[in-house]
């Protein structure tokens, strides 16, 4: 009884905060859960990020499922990258049953069910509010990464993305991309190689075939205008509930490396737009990453330390960035130390790595008097799980094996008919769905192209004779869209340049306007 008394007292004082907190469930001792002895997160840590671990089957995507809806209904918008396609159900209330019931009696908590403001989005042209992006807003090393580039031809990459700065050419598809390839060894060569340094055309040629093979995995569609606008993550609905937006990636499963360099994007797009806001109350957005290990098996030193330095300087834009996965050892250990929220579902020992495993993860925890934690992690049930936060001064909260509360959100997917009348009635679905075509990279090397045969043709034709007159000059398209690319690059770049030296990598840029 005195040690019950002693864990009681210790989970009350950990988990007391004086501003608001959303609630995860309640502390559990000895396999039981002590009533009325709830396990909170405050808000104002939420955007020091997350991690959410556990094997198949125990809890983690309810647990995901109930931080995202106490989130929005704090006003907090959330953005969900939903690999396995099961968090549409978010956008429904959920039903009360029998295990419910007896779930929320032994907390000691009512059972509210309710639908959260959802926002259907896909990168594959699927039903939801279509995301593009553009090739200059992805950058050089991310679009290198994408398509598995050697140095040599990254570095290709980087010369042709910095010549169409300079020369304010907009690269914002796959036809963009192709084009100022070609020109870089044909037309452009002379002036490209003179300013820049010289271009191998069997380097450029590896690229091209590189190309093609994004073109067969269906990747045009994501590149194009108009491109998203983030700020459009930061919505509320009537009741002041913060937007889902739910990400469905369920058919690109097989193509980690889209989904990595498309996550890496947004992240380097959301820190270069959203302003330094401080300390917050809450968080202005939380994202979280699904699967997440698809982010980090293929990923190179440099790439994790480019992830590594958003994660730590994100926050002060007010974004908190959650991970889940399988193992937290799928996260690179300098990711992992940025993670101030841990939720450890249970883990499975069936060898011998397993347990090396599991008792490198117990280490991340803090030390308790009241569990052998390696231990736990292994017998924890469906639905339970050790939690350790910050609480409002910075510091580890207690670990504390919770039994989770249930999602007041359905459980399961949305049918066909409800995800249909969810997407008819999205204002940014209609906002995004069309395919705007501007002049691009494109046409104005085509026309570079154009006057250089034209140039040439002229001067065979002077030597054969002097009197052959000059073509009336007319106005270009590169004339005509000088002045508004201009106006509409000058800003953007400014900021693409910023955010670039500030991650310490070229190839991160923001949205062309």
């Amino acid at each position: 009884m005195e040690r019950r008394e002693s864990f009681r007292e210790s989970m009350i004082n950990g988990y007391r905060f004086k501003g608001d907190s959303i609630l995860l469930g309640g502390a559990m001792l000895d396999g039981e859960c002590i009533p009325e002895t709830y396990i909170r997160v405050p808000l104002k840590t939420m955007n020091r990020h997350g991690l959410i671990a556990g094997a198949t089957g125990t809890g983690k995507t309810k647990t995901l499922q109930i931080i995202a809806e106490q989130l929005s209904e704090q006003g907090v918008p959330v953005l969900l990258m939903d690999i396995k396609g099961d968090l549409s159900g978010l956008a429904q209330s959920g039903e009360e049953n029998k295990a419910i019931a007896e779930r929320h009696q032994k907390i000691g908590l009512p059972y509210r069910p309710k639908s959260m403001p959802v926002e259907l989005m896909t990168i594959s042209g699927s039903d939801g509010v279509t995301l593009r992006a553009t090739v200059t807003e992805f950058g050089p090393v991310l679009i290198s990464k994408l398509m598995e580039l050697n140095d040599v031809q990254s570095g290709v990459i980087s010369v042709l993305f910095k010549y169409c700065d300079d020369h304010k050419l907009p690269l914002v598809d796959l036809r963009d991309f192709k084009k100022i390839l070609q020109y870089s060894v044909n037309e452009g060569k002379e002036w490209i190689n003179a300013e820049y340094g010289l271009i191998s055309p069997a380097s450029v040629s590896a690229i091209m075939r590189r190309i093609v093979e994004l073109e067969q995995q269906g990747a045009e569609q994501f590149f194009g205008e108009p491109s998203f606008d983030v700020n459009d993550l930061l919505r509320h609905d009537d009741q002041g509930n913060g937007y889902i937006s739910i990400i469905r990636l369920t058919d690109i499963q097989n193509r980690p490396k889209l989904f990595s360099t498309f996550m890496l994007s947004l992240l380097a797009e959301i820190f270069a737009s959203f302003p330094e806001q401080g300390d917050l109350p809450k968080p202005k957005l939380a994202l979280f990453i699904d699967e997440a290990h698809l982010v980090f098996s293929e990923a190179s030193e440099t790439l994790v330390n480019q992830i590594e330095t958003i994660i730590k300087l994100i926050r002060s834009r007010g974004v908190g960035v959650f991970f889940c996965t399988q193992d937290p050892t799928d996260i690179p250990y300098k990711v992992l130390g940025q993670l101030g929220l841990k939720v450890q579902h249970a883990l499975r020992a069936f060898t011998a790595r397993d347990r090396k495993s599991i008792g490198r993860t117990a280490e991340n925890y803090p030390l308790t008097e009241f569990y052998q934690t390696d231990q736990l992690i292994t017998s924890l049930g469906t639905g339970e799980a050790l939690v350790t936060a910050l609480n409002e001064k910075g510091t580890p909260t207690p670990l504390a094996a919770t039994y989770m509360r249930a999602p007041m959100t359905r459980m399961d997917v949305l049918s066909g008919d409800e995800i249909r009348a969810l997407v008819t009635g999205s204002n940014l679905v209609r906002k995004y769905e069309k395919r705007v075509d501007t002049v691009t990279a494109y046409e104005i090397l085509k026309e570079k192209i154009e006057v250089s045969q034209k140039k040439e043709h002229q001067e065979k034709l002077k030597k054969d004779s002097r009197e052959a007159p000059s073509p009336r000059k007319k106005e270009s398209v590169i004339e005509k869209v000088s002045k508004n690319t201009m106006v509409r690059q000058v800003g953007r770049t400014v900021a693409r340049e910023l955010a670039r030296g500030l991650l310490g990598v070229l190839g991160v840029g923001t949205r062309r306007r």
